[in-house]
């Protein structure tokens, strides 16, 4: 018999995927719920198991989840519409917390599927959607409660296992863990470089500032008392919103001249833009800004007709610069935030603008705020985020820092994996030693809030209120070191 090319090609594909399964996987397509029949069908399938077949439960599985309104509930529907499967996942409750907080710890319970037998592939789906549906809420934490015979799946899908949990009507449990990395990953994709990348610069004398401000927001200037800053705008942002890259390259700068306790004296501006109706919507963010923090643009460089580009250079003056390396074990942590405002359009859960709305007077006063405290480090939040920044700050005070995730102040607007990622507006963290903060008139504007403690293993750990601490942060964050 002759073999035709078709027929060859077909047998490599076979060959290639393997053999065929006799019963292959049903298509099944997973969302959330949200009708009452889905609700009720979802309801009948966990009474059948858990009720009725396994015998967990003495009358009903239904608990004061089911009546959280913040309760979501995936299923699993096959093309004809029939539902296989479910599961759902809601914030955590814990001693003295509101029915409506959410700290960003969620819990994944009532893992069901239709017909086990027949349903392959259905029960790690809905796991894996559950994960992605409370990350995509902004949590930080994800924790499940699972029958000893189901660890094993969940351990094969990435989760840890944190040891034994409850025996119910005679089944033994397992406390498993999904591994959330969402501070990890935006601390490497903003500043882990740093360190190979600036190395040219710490080989020079005087590189990278003098000892005690490497990895500050600002440098002083050698035998002045003038504080040096300097900040670029990514080229996406000059081009989708001109003037709110304009608005944010002073924003950004004047935040570093505060974190240092400097009074900003002036700007330098270096502009580049295709065209000169965009370079003149680039001038007026720069322009309004620099009239609301009441400090004037001394000079710079413009190009037309070249791709979008921004930098801003900051002068400032202080007797007394604070500086990021100040820190020690058993410093309190404190946040200093503005928390009016709301996410800036098209960046929402990645910037929030808490500063286009204040006044010249407002934004002046809260400038000035941290050299009147004058605490032993601080360091503004940037695009690291708070988290990310506090590691920041603890690595250049050669210690680790732990956050107190009930204490942290933030928006109600915000998720706490936004806030603790995101850039803030205007958002200073500062450390001092116990008892020692001054008590100095502090703006409206402004809540302040001690939330953790600088510790002695590097990285950046969050304390959740069941005593339970996480890792955000496994080591330092710029990898350029104690300052």
């Amino acid at each position: 018999m002759r073999t035709t090319a078709k027929d060859a090609v077909a047998g490599e594909l076979s060959i290639l995927a393997g053999r065929r399964r006799v019963a292959p996987r049903p298509d099944f397509l997973i969302t959330v719920a949200d009708t009452a029949v889905e609700h009720a069908t979802y309801r009948a399938m966990r009474h059948h198991e858990f009720v009725d077949r396994q015998g967990l439960f003495a009358h009903s599985d239904l608990d004061d989840t089911d009546d959280d309104p913040r309760t979501v509930v995936l299923i699993a529907t096959l093309p004809d519409g029939t539902i296989v499967g479910g599961v759902r996942v809601a914030p955590v409750r814990w001693d003295g917390s509101s029915d409506t907080e959410d700290i960003g710890w969620w819990f994944g319970s009532r893992l069901v599927v239709a017909d086990p037998g027949h349903a392959a592939g259905i029960g790690p789906a809905l796991v894996r959607a559950a994960c992605a549906h409370v990350e995509q809420r902004g949590a930080l934490r994800f924790d499940a409660t699972v029958q000893d015979r189901y660890a094993l799946m969940f351990r094969r899908l990435g989760w840890d296992d944190c040891g034994a949990g409850p025996v119910i009507a005679g089944q033994a449990h397992r406390e498993m863990r999904w591994p959330i990395h969402r501070i990890q990953r935006t601390v490497d994709g903003t500043k882990a470089v740093l360190a190979e990348a600036l190395a040219p610069f710490a080989e020079q004398d005087g590189g990278l500032g003098a000892a005690g401000f490497r990895g500050d927001d600002g440098v002083p200037l050698p035998g002045t008392d003038v504080i040096a800053a300097c900040d670029a705008i990514i080229p996406s942002m000059i081009e989708r919103d001109p003037e709110w890259a304009g608005w944010c390259s002073v924003l950004v700068n004047i935040n570093d001249l505060s974190a240092m306790g400097a009074r900003p004296i002036g700007l330098l501006d270096a502009v580049g833009a295709p065209t000169t109706s965009h370079l003149t919507r680039i001038i007026r963010g720069i322009s309004d800004a620099a009239r609301a923090w009441q400090t004037p643009i001394l000079g710079g460089h413009t190009q037309v007709g070249v791709p979008s580009a921004l930098s801003v250079t900051a002068l400032g003056t202080t007797g007394s610069p604070l500086r990021a390396g100040g820190g020690a074990v058993g410093d309190i942590v404190t946040l200093h935030a503005d928390l009016c405002g709301s996410w800036r359009p098209g960046y929402h859960d990645r910037q929030w603008d808490s500063t286009s709305s204040r006044s010249s007077d407002e934004l002046c006063s809260m400038a000035g705020h941290l050299a009147r405290v004058a605490p032993a480090s601080a360091k503004d939040v940037s695009m690291a985020g708070v988290a990310g920044t506090l590691g920041m700050l603890a690595e250049a005070s050669g210690t680790g820092a732990e956050l107190d995730v009930t204490a942290v102040p933030r928006p109600t607007g915000a998720s706490m994996g936004a806030w603790l990622t995101c850039f803030p507006g205007y958002a200073m963290l500062t450390a001092d030693r116990p008892g020692r903060r001054a008590e100095v008139p502090a703006p409206s504007t402004l809540t302040i809030a001690d939330c953790g403690r600088l510790t002695a293993e590097p990285g950046v750990r969050l304390r959740w209120p069941d005593g339970a601490v996480t890792v955000a942060v496994a080591s330092t964050v710029t990898g350029l070191g104690a300052a």
